[in-house]
């Protein structure tokens, strides 16, 4: 046995040394192993080099005798390798192979016959455990079945076929037949080995292109272009030649697959009981057909028709969401290469777990993109500017331009005129309509809050600071930024305002990181800010950097007949609210509300429309059940002193009731309070310094003489 054969003729009795044939045969494919990647496979491959190499390494270590590998595919054997200097006749090939080697298939060790020995390496029937896919748990039930199905690989059955030149003699046949059944079990566990190689190198591939596919699914925001995206990666990832997705419409009982080829619509519905996706999704359990193996009762030829196209092996599974529910049917169509398996199963299990994530994902964000476009329009429905006069008309026309670009926007006007309503028309009419409007009321702000107000701040930056907070330039960043009644600012929060707008960089109080913001500002005032800017009361250069655009709203006693139409919109708005039919105006009303001077402007127009919604009894509306008051009307009766000695003279008249000292003081109050009021455009604060009051002292004083004043309203 310490005679090597390779030295040996052919022909020669063959002796050797089983160890160091062994050895040499595991040298050898450690080397091929380590010395380039192997391509992972089973011994039906014939491409592969390290099976012709062990081969013809087994072939010289027996003298050169002529070797063959053979493998068994259905009825016949197949040559999987050869090598050695003595060939075979194909015919007396096929004559060993039919008798000899099914004998040692048979048989545990090499069987001998004249100058022929065969051997086995696989039996058949032997399993190898594997797990393709991790995604395909035992506790899936639907899955299961398909799971475990291609942990049970079988090795088929693979014998060796050795011819020498002659005859052994018969005193070495004996260790004969122990090296070659040593050479038979080393060719066994090295099959085993690849084959281990080559279904973790699949499994990693697949779970590779898994990852890469959902990644790709991910992005797509169209529930079509998704399920056209899954259909074509599960027909590269299966080799099949189509593959669609069943969607189930429980209401209607339909299963909506797409895409479908050929199909109006590239949609097509079946019943949800019909045929194998029916079974599929009645049963929960995948389903293979094969048209060679299985009826032909549950393929619609019709729909093959209809398509024009050929069902020759379908492979289905369920679709469901991640949290279990059922949604549908994953199928794909003809395999490309033979018929589908479980292998195909377990992988078709995987995609459609991923492609049920994100088809609901996709819908969920589609779904939800629908909802914010709704509300959106909604919220912008309510901020539109309404009215017909043509100061309005151009004022929407240049909105709607401005609008689309990220000019600052410096909107002017009495109060009440609606400036808040342009700056959130302007907001949801531009690219940031889907961002934040924060509002800012800057006459609201002392100088001690407005940094940290505007800009944030830290936490223990000052006492009462707990926690870190954003002010509303981070609020507001991607939006719109508000500043109302900018002209009240202080001088001190007019030079910090400057700086951020210049450097789109705020500081929190406290705090020294920088925080860039990106906001889009829309001030707005009822002051004049280049009066303002000579007074020294308003930085030049940031009356520059908000004035790049203007707008100014005209009050709405110049609007004409747009205070009908604000009338009946603000009508509609609380009849709706409060489920009441819209009241119309009588003629006395009308004429009223175009006597009337309205120095609140629109907002005063509003609070009397919702008042006379509120209270009203009857369908038409009269003058008394607007309830506009005397010193909402004063205004008018009294623009100027002129109009006040005239109403000092009419109640001096013989038909006017004498009034006392007392009421003549109070009415005299009134009208002086209400032309200051006036005379500054309906600006509280301005009016009041006329008077020598504080803003404060004013609002006190107008409710001592029952003038009902809007104190929330921004002056």
């Amino acid at each position: 046995m310490n005679q090597d054969l390779r030295n040996q003729p052919a022909g020669a009795s063959p002796a050797a040394d089983v160890n160091s044939i062994v050895s040499r045969l595991l040298r050898r494919w450690l080397e091929i192993l380590t010395s380039r990647p192997s391509r992972p496979g089973t011994w039906r491959r014939s491409s592969e080099r390290w099976i012709a190499i062990l081969v013809d390494e087994i072939s010289k270590s027996l003298g050169g005798a002529n070797v063959q590998l053979l493998s068994q595919i259905g009825s016949r054997w197949e040559l999987i390798s050869q090598a050695g200097l003595t060939s075979l006749a194909s015919d007396k090939r096929n004559s060993l192979a039919e008798t000899l080697i099914p004998l040692a298939l048979d048989s545990p060790q090499p069987i001998v016959r004249e100058q022929s020995v065969a051997a086995a390496i696989h039996h058949g029937g032997e399993v190898l455990e594997s797990e393709w896919s991790a995604n395909a748990s035992e506790s899936d039930s639907f899955a299961h079945d398909a799971a475990e199905a291609s942990r049970l690989t079988q090795l088929a059955p693979t014998a060796l076929l050795i011819h020498f030149g002659s005859q052994p003699p018969a005193s070495s046949i004996a260790p004969l037949l122990d090296t070659i059944a040593a050479v038979a079990s080393t060719m066994q566990s090295l099959d085993r080995q690849q084959q281990l190689f080559g279904i973790s190198s699949d499994a990693a591939q697949h779970l590779r292109r898994l990852l890469n596919v959902s990644i790709e699914w991910a992005q797509i925001e169209n529930t079509d272009l998704l399920l056209e995206a899954i259909a074509s990666s599960a027909t590269q990832m299966i080799g099949a030649e189509r593959a669609s997705i069943f969607l189930w419409d429980k209401k209607r009982g339909k299963l909506i697959g797409r895409p479908a080829l050929g199909v109006e619509g590239n949609k097509l519905e079946v019943d949800d009981n019909a045929g194998i996706v029916g079974s599929v999704l009645s049963t929960g359990r995948a389903r293979v057909w094969n048209d060679a193996q299985d009826s032909e009762s549950e393929v619609n030829r019709a729909v093959d028709k209809r398509l024009k196209f050929k069902t020759r092996s379908i492979a289905a599974v369920p679709l469901r969401s991640p949290t279990g529910t059922l949604i549908g049917v994953f199928e794909v169509l003809n395999r490309k290469a033979g018929n589908f398996d479980s292998t195909d199963i377990v992988r078709l299990v995987d995609l459609a777990r991923h492609a049920a994530a994100a088809i609901q994902g996709t819908e969920t964000r589609q779904r939800l993109t629908t909802v914010r476009d709704r509300l959106l329009h909604d919220a912008a429905s309510s901020y539109q500017v309404i009215g017909d006069c043509a100061a309005i008309r151009t004022l929407r026309d240049t909105v709607a331009r401005v609008a689309k670009t990220d000019l600052a926007v410096l909107a002017l006007g009495e109060n009440g005129t609606g400036k808040e309503v342009l700056a959130r028309s302007i907001h949801f009419q531009s690219a940031r309509r889907d961002q934040p409007f924060v509002a800012v009321n800057c006459a609201a702000l002392v100088e001690s809050l407005l940094e940290s107000e505007l800009f944030g701040h830290e936490r223990g930056a000052f006492t009462d600071a707990v926690q870190a907070r954003p002010g509303k330039f981070e609020l507001a960043s991607g939006g719109t930024l508000f500043l109302d009644e900018i002209g009240d600012m202080s001088p001190g929060g007019q030079a910090k305002l400057l700086r951020v707008l210049e450097e789109k960089i705020v500081v929190r109080v406290g705090g020294s990181k920088p925080i860039p913001v990106d906001v889009r500002i829309i001030a707005a005032t009822n002051q004049s800010l280049p009066e303002l800017v000579t007074a020294k009361r308003f930085r030049e250069d940031l009356f520059f950097r908000l004035n790049v655009v203007s707008f100014r709203l005209p009050a709405l006693r110049d609007r004409g007949e747009d205070i009908f139409l604000l009338a009946d919109h603000f009508m509609a708005h609380f009849a709706s609210q409060i489920g009441r039919i819209k009241p119309s105006f009588s003629e006395e009303a009308k004429q009223a509300m175009r006597r009337h001077r309205w120095p609140g402007n629109v907002r005063e127009l509003r609070n009397v429309m919702e008042r006379a919604c509120y209270l009203s009894l009857e369908d038409t509306l009269s003058e008394g059940d607007l309830g506009l008051t005397t010193w909402d009307t004063a205004a008018t009766l009294l623009p100027t002193s002129t109009s006040s000695n005239a109403r000092s003279r009419e109640k001096q008249s013989p038909s006017s009731i004498v009034a006392s000292l007392v009421d003549a003081t109070r009415d005299f109050q009134i009208a002086h309070i209400l032309e200051a009021i006036a005379n500054h455009g309906g600006n509280i604060t301005a009016a009041a310094e006329y008077l020598g009051l504080h803003r404060s002292n004013l609002y006190r004083k107008m409710r001592q003489l029952d003038m009902k004043p809007d104190e929330d309203e921004p002056q």
